[in-house]
């Protein structure tokens, strides 16, 4: 079963992102960096990829499809754990480069 979740803006998105890789994980979001890069498909912008790397060498990700409206996570083994859908989503076209 997917979840549908209203993210309008790109800061509500990284806070979805690292809220749902660091429970996962459980880690403390307040003291995990969230690592980002913008993904490029021709030359433009169309999504994020996000990492979160807690300790004994775990790293969590999560790909942004922009285009697809969805969020895929992966855990440290790259098993996707879960997937979310969109129902409002940034622009991905509007990401910085």
């Amino acid at each position: 079963m997917n979840t549908v979740v209203c993210l309008p803006t790109l800061d509500a998105l990284r806070e979805h992102v690292r809220n749902t890789l660091c429970a996962h994980d459980q880690l403390d979001p307040a003291q995990t960096p969230l690592h980002q890069a913008v993904i490029k498909r021709s030359g433009r912008p169309c999504g994020l990829f996000f990492q979160v790397q807690g300790p004994r060498l775990v790293r969590t990700y999560a790909v942004w499809a922009g285009e697809e409206d969805r969020i895929l996570f992966y855990d440290s083994n790259g098993q996707r754990f879960a997937e979310v859908r969109l129902s409002e989503a940034p622009d991905p076209r509007k990401l910085a480069a």
